[in-house]
């Protein structure tokens, strides 16, 4: 095998055709200022479902007792994510209660419901019990 020896004119002449096309297919691409986004073609694993109210509420048909629901607040952990002075408790993980001040119908939205991180309770609670922490809540925040 013999190897050609280029003229250093040749050699930069070389030099700066592949520049010119490496950079003209970067200015194709990438340089061309056209905003391009990766989408995939398919998804692995699940795709969170919509956290908006399916109206399957039948604790909102309910007069909840804010004592009663004071020990459901406290016996499913609900301090340990969410401030509430009136049970003592500091969390941050979900809102702070004290300052959202929620409605009636969010908290048993969110109780029976969820939305991340908060899971949903309703399947683990009754609705007189998801009715009562809602009236605790309520009535502990002024909501």
């Amino acid at each position: 095998m013999r190897l050609v020896r280029l003229s250093r004119m040749r050699r930069l002449s070389l030099v700066g055709l592949l520049l010119a096309l490496g950079l003209g297919l970067l200015g194709a691409g990438c340089l061309s200022g056209t905003e391009t986004t990766a989408t995939p073609d398919t998804v692995v694993g699940t795709v969170p479902q919509s956290t908006t109210s399916t109206g399957n509420l039948p604790a909102l048909k309910l007069t909840g007792n804010a004592t009663a629901g004071k020990a459901v607040f406290a016996s499913q952990g609900c301090g340990g994510c969410h401030t509430l002075a009136a049970a003592g408790s500091a969390g941050n993980v979900g809102p702070n209660l004290d300052q959202a001040k929620p409605d009636l119908q969010k908290i048993v939205t969110r109780v029976t419901e969820g939305k991340s991180p908060m899971p949903a309770f309703g399947g683990n609670l009754t609705a007189q019990q998801i009715a009562d922490v809602a009236a605790y809540v309520k009535q502990s925040t002024g909501g």
